[in-house]
This record gives structure tokens, C-alpha cells and sequence, in this order.
């Protein structure tokens, strides 16, 4: 990370670290700033670690006009791009515009009680909504677009882009989508019934779950980093 920042500035480039992160390092000399800060003034965030890492920078700057390429520190790499071994070369030629750059949509999550202003969270790969504690049947109806489309009894549902299809999704027997797709699926988790399969749908499609009894155990969770306990009714 020192050489990379060094080596940057030294070839014109204007480096800004995050704040934490410039403090765990115990870099002197950078210019230093919020995540937030860093997505406005630049033109490329450069993520070090793992999936989890990139997804949780990459929601706070998907607002704002960059891109995020992430050099992978974790386990499986699906959405780190850069090999460790091979970073400083390879972000050089994505400097020099040796690069492809794609395009991934998010889904927005709400609870909506008496109105719908409290706004959860956004997600990259999935939305999922699960029991809070110990795995029971939830019963709930989806309707797409404000028509009915299904009921439902099982453990859960996730909701997930071309991005999460082969995370969460991919477990449970979700289909693998491409990500130039505009789509997502939507996969029950431990449905009761035979007939109950994935659904592909528009990623315009606006997904509203229905209970039939009120829970005071239930969450909905984006990305498995964002959670928040629902009283569904």
C-alpha cells in the first residue's frame, strides 16, 4: 500500500487514503479523507481486501460518478479484480487505460408500515428476509408491481441481483446470471411446497412482501452486512 500510494504520486497522480485506514498504516505525508469525501474528488477508489470489503465501499460510492476496481486480500476474489501479487503492475495499465469497466445495479430495501420512509439500506449482491433468531416457517405474499404474483411458507426469501447470483443465491438454487443482465431473481429459502422455484424478473420490477400474521422476530438483511429486525404485518 506505501509503494503503491508513492508510486502513484510520484507519476502526477493525486492519492487520497481513508482516514482509518491511513491511520492503521501510520502513513505520514498523504492526503487523507472519509469514503464519502474520497468519492467525490475521485476518479478511482482502489479497495485492498476481500468481497466484503468491496461491497461495503462500494455501496457509499455507488452515489457518486467513480469507479472501484479492488485488489484481493480475502478468500474468493468474485468482485476483487487484481491479484496481490501483480497489483502495482496492474493498476498501472488501468492508469494507462488498459482497462474494461462494467456497470452493476443495486436494489433498495424498505419497511413499510404506515408509510415507506424508512429506508434500510441498499445492496449489491442480495436482499434477504429470514427469521431473526431460531428458523421457522414465515408466510408471506410477493407482489411485483403491485400485482399479486405468489404466497408463500418458508425459512425466508432472497432477492438477488446478476451480482449476488452467485453468492447467497447460488446456495440456495438460485440460477447464475450474467452481469449485463437487467434482472433479478428472487429464490425462496426452504420453501414448503414442491411447486415453489426461482423466479427471474425486470430489474425495474418493484417487489412488495405482504404477511399474513404480524412477527416481531423477522430481519431483512443487504448484503449480509446490513440488518434490521421487522414487525411484519
Amino acid at each position: 500500500m506505501k509503494c503503491s500510494t508513492a508510486g502513484c504520486a510520484q507519476k502526477g497522480y493525486e492519492v487520497i487514503v481513508e482516514q482509518q485506514i491511513a491511520h492503521e498504516l501510520q502513513l505520514k505525508n498523504v492526503k487523507t479523507g472519509t469514503l464519502a469525501e474520497i468519492g467525490q474528488l475521485a476518479d478511482l477508489a482502489v479497495v485492498v481486501g476481500g468481497d466484503g470489503n468491496m461491497l461495503g465501499a462500494a455501496r457509499t460510492l455507488a452515489r457518486y460518478d467513480i469507479k472501484v476496481i479492488g485488489i484481493n486480500r480475502g478468500n474468493l476474489g468474485f468482485l476483487t479484480d487484481l491479484d496481490p501479487d501483480n497489483a502495482q503492475q496492474q493498476l498501472a495499465d488501468v492508469l494507462e487505460g488498459h482497462y474494461i469497466s462494467e456497470k452493476r445495479f443495486l436494489l433498495e430495501a424498505q419497511v413499510c408500515q404506515q408509510d415507506c420512509q424508512k429506508r434500510i439500506s441498499t445492496a449489491i449482491n442480495e436482499v434477504v428476509l429470514h427469521p431473526g433468531k431460531v428458523a421457522h416457517m414465515i408466510e408471506f405474499e410477493v407482489y411485483i408491481d403491485e400485482i399479486f404474483a405468489f404466497s408463500q411458507r418458508s425459512d425466508g426469501l432472497i432477492i438477488s441481483t446478476p451480482t449476488g447470483s452467485t453468492a447467497y443465491s447460488l446456495s440456495a438454487g438460485g440460477p447464475i446470471l450474467t452481469p449485463s443482465l437487467d434482472a433479478i431473481t428472487l429464490v425462496p429459502m426452504f420453501p414448503h411446497t414442491l411447486s415453489a422455484r426461482p423466479l427471474v424478473i425486470n430489474s425495474s420490477s418493484t417487489i412488495r412482501l405482504r404477511f399474513s400474521h404480524r412477527r416481531n422476530d423477522l430481519e431483512i438483511s443487504c448484503d449480509s452486512q446490513n440488518s434490521t429486525t421487522y414487525s411484519g404485518r
